[in-house]
This record gives C-alpha cells, structure tokens and sequence, in this order.
C-alpha cells in the first residue's frame, strides 16, 4: 500500500477538477449510481471533538474510498490543526488497499468547501454582492474564498465570537469584521461554518431573500440556524437521510415544521435547477456525504496512479 503524505497530496490536488468530480457524484448519487456505507460518529465532550468514518462506491468505479476524520476544536490552543485524518483507496476488484492519503483533515477540508460553493451556486440569488461568513475557522476561510472566487462576490463580511479573530480572517481574505446583526442585514448570501449546538442565526434576523449556506451541523446536536428559520425556508439538503437524522433539517422536521419528503436533495437540484422567488429563504443543509470523499480522494489517486 502506497502511503502519500500531505505535501504530495496538496502538489497533485486540482480543485477546479475536484470541484467538477464533487459536483458529478451529487448528480450520480441522486441517480442511484452510489452505494455508501452507514456513516459512524463518536462525540467528545471534554475537550470538545467528533470523529467520522465515511465510506462508499460508486458504480463502475475501479475503486472505492473510506474516510477517517477528526475534529478537535480547541486544537488551535495547543497550535494544532482542529482536523485531521486519512483516506484509504481500495481496489474495487480486489479489495486490496491501494493507497493511504495521509491528508490531515486536509481533503475533508477541501471537499467540504466545494460542497458549500456547489450549493451556494445552485440557490444565489441572481445579483447577489455581498457573502457573509459565520465563523473564524479552517471553513470560514476555505468557504470564503471559495465561494467568493466561484461567484464573483467582492464583499465579504466576518462575524465570529471573538471579535479579534473575525478581523484576522477579514484582513487575511480582504473582508470585514462586522456583528452579526450588520451581516445578516446586509450580506445575500450567508454561510455557518462553526461546531455550535446553539442557534447563530434566529427567523427575525434573517431577511427575505437571504440564501444560507450551513455546514457546522454534521454530528447529533449540532444547530447553527433556529429550528423556526429552517421551518419557514425551502431546504436542501446534501443527505436527507443524513440531515432528518443530525442536520439543520432534522431539527425542523422533528418541530412538525417540515415534511422529510419536502427536502430537495442537491443532487436532485443540480439536476433540476430551480427558479427560486427572489424573496424566498433558501437553505442549503449541508451535513457531508462520503461521494464528495470518494469523489476528491479519486482526484488526488488518478494523478498520482498516472505520474
């Protein structure tokens, strides 16, 4: 078995064929060309972290991918990364292991980013200027320059609990920091990037129109937006298996706020795009599927296989 430290895979990792590889898998996921395994979580209260295991196969692939992730938020205290992890390549003819990605948490990091751009494309409102970020972490920057790159929007604002860090990633992107209130009044499109079990975002402070992308609820527990916003929202989701059980659309359904067959899959959505009102709220809930692993995980084996 091949083992590829971090170096190697950041030097051969192309994202615009890995945004194109993650937006493919939503597609072939939605056409029933994917067979995933039962996700597997394990929480850690003190200090505070979870770890995932994500595997599957798509059909006719000539491998398949399992993905082993941590996330430990108080790392940055101890200067180290929150994430980190691996992936295993194997062959799906064999079974034999082909390859280790040594990525740190790096490729989860990565195809989470996509994912948000992927979505955030598919529900902006046409005219959108202004991104808004909720959050000062690993997420916060990748979706900001993401999402910004993708859909050409120049005005970025920051908002975080410490005030200090939200103006680091706002002069480090070129972005502001601004209280949240100010965001969410101005920004057409906002994105949730933290690990909180507590609602940032409430109904009364989110305008018509406004679109979001949420990505911190991956794991039981996890809530960024009130369960109210979400319920009044049209709601896609990555998984709507995945999000009933421990996304934000699991909160509303559980509330009798929204019907689980409401939920429009991504996959479904990028399919059939939808001509949104313009003063509708739209939320993406995203909660990470093991495609969007299986799909950069072959990005990085197929360049490395070919040199």
């Amino acid at each position: 078995m091949r083992i590829v430290e971090l170096p190697e895979i950041e030097a051969v990792l192309d994202e615009d064929a890995a945004l194109a590889a993650v937006e493919d898998g939503f597609r072939r996921m939605q056409r029933g060309g994917v067979h995933l395994a039962e996700v597997s979580h394990l929480a850690f209260g003190d200090p505070p972290g979870d770890c995932h295991v994500k595997g599957g196969h798509i059909t006719g692939d000539a491998v398949f991918v399992f993905k082993f992730a941590t996330s430990f938020y108080r790392n940055p205290e101890l200067g180290l990364s929150s994430s980190n992890g691996f992936m295993i390549v194997v062959s799906a003819q064999t079974g034999e292991q082909l390859a280790m990605l040594r990525d740190q948490g790096y490729l989860t990091d990565v195809r989470t980013a996509l994912a948000g751009a992927i979505s955030a494309r598919a529900i902006v409102r046409p005219g959108s200027k202004v991104l808004g970020i909720v959050g000062t972490g690993i997420q916060a920057r990748m979706q900001a320059r993401m999402i910004a790159r993708l859909l050409g929007l120049t005005d970025v604002l920051i908002h975080g609990r410490s005030m200090d860090k939200a103006k680091a990633l706002a002069a480090e992107i070129g972005g502001r920091a601004v209280a949240l209130p100010e965001l969410c009044a101005r920004a057409d499109l906002v994105v949730t990037t933290t690990p909180s079990t507590v609602p940032w975002l409430r109904a009364e402070m989110v305008r018509p129109g406004t679109r979001i992308v949420a990505v911190g609820a991956d794991t039981p527990g996890k809530q960024e937006l009130e369960t109210e916003l979400t319920g009044r929202a049209r709601v896609i989701v990555d998984s709507r298996v995945q999000c009933v059980d421990h996304g934000e659309a699991g909160w509303a359904v559980r509330a009798g706020l929204i019907a689980s067959d409401a939920l429009i899959e991504l996959g479904a959505l990028l399919e059939r795009p939808i001509a949104f009102e313009p003063d509708e709220i739209v939320v993406a809930d995203l909660t990470g599927v093991a495609v969007q692993d299986i799909a950069i995980a072959k990005t990085v084996w197929n360049r490395l296989a070919a040199a």
